[in-house]
């Protein structure tokens, strides 16, 4: 009979991996014990089909990551007369905890089966599938150490755990009507609402027009039917911002193009997150969408489930309680204070949310923001010895760790930029560094000396005696794709630059060790009133073309005299003007000129019109100038919507032009890194960038590099925008160390 020590390490808490082991040991007639040690799962295992034994638990359950296994010979130990699972001890933290899971179709079975004892339970779930990082506050991950230790097992449930046959066998979220959360319906006042049925009666108020505030995994959602959705944008103040919905499987093709299999897989699998697909007439469901697409997800929990069994409409709008770039709600109290005044119900449940964790939102393949389901993300890299913390950005920021081989990247936290998301940003932090058990050496963070994320980087840093890292935001956001020496492009909105001004568009050749050499950008252009021209894009339009025909096109829309006169006068003096190289900063002054977008009320605003009138555009061609500049390749944007409004004098449709600017933008965006490849002979690049989203001009950057013979790469494991900035900045800040220059 052989015998050893199995020791297999990575993502093996939450997973329901001790009662896989279990099983297989049954299988193969193993005796023996298993237990978890933090990150690594310990085997004594001994038999006649040892070998076999070690080969199926090396394939682990389907949400495990197994980064290695050793097997080791245990001398002089005396097997038990079988196998059991020991309880689990504190031990290494690399492997972390696995991010929430949707519902799995064996628990909706339970759960829409009238002779399951789960029929009906809104928080059913099992080892495959439930709430995982939502709930946990220590490792390793048992019941004592989540939110539900506050819900004692019934015995039927107890007898399910210990339970080697039943799917429920050690699950720690296990619970059931008699001894689970419950949920309650309230008014927006809080009032508490007597119901027998408590979900049928929120989904009749929903069917009746209602707006309810509706407590998740991760967060409080605010909710509504397709009719209600223009009382809800005015009562959020979004009065053109897009809703996302969700709805059955069945019912997208009312609403959306059919996805791809790919897409389909996603949906359904065990993220479940926001899906952006175009809507199947561009000009339909405006009060959902503006645009010519929708944020469309499925049914995710066991709640969602039950409640569109009982809806009769066909779609339910599911929007973040949170202010934009504010953290989501997640208590009660906090909700009927918040938004007590916008809902008219709120159904909640008494589990608490250890860990917030908005929805993730995916548009071809790529993420826009990296939440639910996707993080916390465990990424294996060598970056050294040190612990690493990176910050992140101002906008849209997460923030990463690096500790023994591993980067792990928090879920989306929001804009730093008020107190609640400062508060955030130090609360994941202490969550991250307690749950890996790490302790900041170096703490990366963006190159702007006022970012309120810089600000906490200071304080930790002076905390813990680390050293501080400064990175800038367009070299962090090509060393999250690779640490490879490529030619980056970096295409996005805001990011300060070595020379303190506003960059956005830039060509950097080099690598995160070597250091990225700006090579090539935009033409710098100016920002009359500096946040005054993101809000108002036709002060951008004036900032690059600032010329007559500008302002009479600008009279033609209502500016008054003494209105021109201040822009002119502070534009040509340079008063409150900064200059900016930003490719946003040109979409949102193209939506201005086709008079797409005058005024943002949302972020992206202007540039995501410009998108949607493009899509029904076809481009013409247009010519484009690139000049060299301090030994810098620059391409004139002030060209490119020079002509743009000569199409409009020549009567060409509007979506015909939108579609030639952004063509032509992003060719010239292309031809430019060519040039640098020609130069430095680098025969890659790498794309990264909050406009890279925009599909239409990342397709054609990608295509005009391949037509030209040039790999470009991209990071799908993180978003093109700020979300993937932690990351760069501890790839880079890394790196740096390995090389001994910090």
């Amino acid at each position: 009979m052989k015998s050893g020590k199995i020791i297999l390490r990575g993502i093996v808490q939450g997973v329901g991996f001790r009662p896989f082991v279990y099983a297989q040991a049954k299988r193969f007639g193993i005796n023996g014990t298993v237990i978890n040690h933090g990150s690594e799962v310990e085997i004594d295992a001994a038999g006649e089909e040892f070998d076999a034994f070690c080969r199926e638990v090396a394939k682990g359950p389907k949400m495990s990551v197994i980064d290695s296994i050793s097997v080791n010979p245990l001398p002089n130990w005396n097997p038990p007369g079988d196998f059991s699972i020991l309880k689990s001890q504190d031990g290494a933290r690399t492997g972390f905890v696995p991010a929430d899971i949707a519902t799995c179709e064996h628990c909706l079975h339970d759960i829409m089966d009238p002779k399951s004892r789960y029929y009906g339970y809104w928080a059913t779930s099992c080892t495959d599938c439930g709430p995982r990082y939502s709930i946990i506050k220590s490792v390793p991950y048992d019941r004592e150490r989540t939110s539900m230790d506050e819900f004692p097992a019934c015995q039927e449930c107890r007898d399910d755990y210990k339970n080697p046959g039943n799917r429920r066998h050690h699950a720690q979220t296990i619970a059931c009507t008699e001894c689970g959360p419950k949920l309650s319906l309230l008014k927006g006042s809080g009032e508490i609402i007597s119901a027998n049925d408590t979900i049928s009666a929120a989904a009749e108020l929903l069917d009746a027009g209602k707006i309810l505030a509706i407590r998740g995994i991760g967060g409080f959602h605010i909710c509504c039917t397709e009719e209600s959705a223009e009382r809800l944008k005015s009562a959020l103040g979004r009065p053109n911002q897009s809703l996302a919905v969700m709805m059955k499987p069945e019912t997208l093709g009312d609403f959306v193009t059919e996805p791809t299999k790919e897409e389909w897989d996603l949906l359904k699998g065990p993220i479940h997150p926001i899906m952006i697909l175009d809507k199947i007439d561009p000009e339909s469901h405006i009060s959902l969408s503006r645009l010519h697409n929708l944020g469309v997800m499925l049914p995710y929990t066991g709640l969602h489930h039950l409640l569109f069994a009982k809806l009769r409409s066909p779609l339910l709008i599911m929007t973040s309680a949170n202010a934009p770039g504010t953290p989501m709600i997640t208590e009660t109290k906090t909700i009927i204070e918040k938004m007590g005044r916008v809902v008219d119900y709120i159904l909640t449940h008494d589990r608490e949310i250890v860990n917030r964790c908005d929805d993730s939102v995916v548009r071809d393949g790529y993420l826009i923001r990296m939440s639910r389901g996707f993080a916390p993300l465990r990424t294996r890299m060598d970056l050294g010895n040190r612990n690493i913390l990176g910050v992140g950005p101002e906008l849209n920021a997460n923030t990463t760790v690096y500790t023994g081989g591993f980067l792990i990247t928090s879920p989306h936290i929001g804009n730093i930029r008020n107190p609640p998301t400062v508060a955030y940003l130090e609360e994941t932090i202490k969550k991250l560094t307690g749950l890996t058990g790490s302790v900041p050496e170096i703490i990366a963070h963006d190159l702007h000396p006022q970012f309120l994320s810089t600000r906490v980087a200071q304080e930790l840093a002076e905390r813990y005696g680390a050293i501080l890292c400064p990175v800038q935001h367009h070299r962090a956001h090509i060393a999250s794709v690779t640490t490879e020496e490529v030619v980056g492009i970096a295409i996005d909105g805001v990011g300060y630059g070595d020379d303190a001004t506003i960059w956005g568009g830039e060509i950097l050749a080099g690598s995160p060790g070597d250091g990225y050499i700006r090579t090539g950008h935009l033409e710098q252009v100016l920002m009359p009133g500096g946040d005054l021209a993101t809000k108002f894009p036709e002060r951008m339009l004036y900032g690059i073309l600032p010329n007559e025909e500008t302002l009479s096109l600008l009279q033609s829309r209502g500016w008054n005299d003494t209105a021109l006169r201040i822009l002119a006068q502070q534009t040509e003096k340079r008063f409150n003007t900064p200059v900016t190289t930003s490719t946003g900063r040109v979409l949102d002054a193209a939506a201005a000129l086709l008079g797409i977008c005058r005024e943002r009320t949302y972020d992206g605003e202007p540039s995501m019109m410009l998108e949607a009138y493009a899509a029904r555009g076809v481009a013409q061609p247009m010519e484009t100038t690139i000049e060299s500049q301090d030994g810098r390749d620059v391409l004139l944007t002030s060209s490119i919507l020079r002509e743009g409004m000569e199409m409009m004098s020549e009567g060409i449709c509007v979506e015909d032009i939108a579609a030639s600017i952004q063509t032509t933008l992003a060719k010239g965006i292309a031809d430019i890194a060519l040039m640098r490849v020609q130069t430095t002979g680098i025969q890659k690049t790498a794309l990264s960038g909050g406009v890279a989203i925009n599909r239409s001009i990342r397709e054609t950057i990608i295509e005009t590099l391949k037509n030209a013979g040039v790999e470009c790469i991209t990071n799908p494991r993180y978003p093109f925008g700020d979300g993937c900035i932690s990351c760069g900045q501890v790839v880079t800040a890394g790196t740096l160390a390995k090389e001994g220059l910090i």
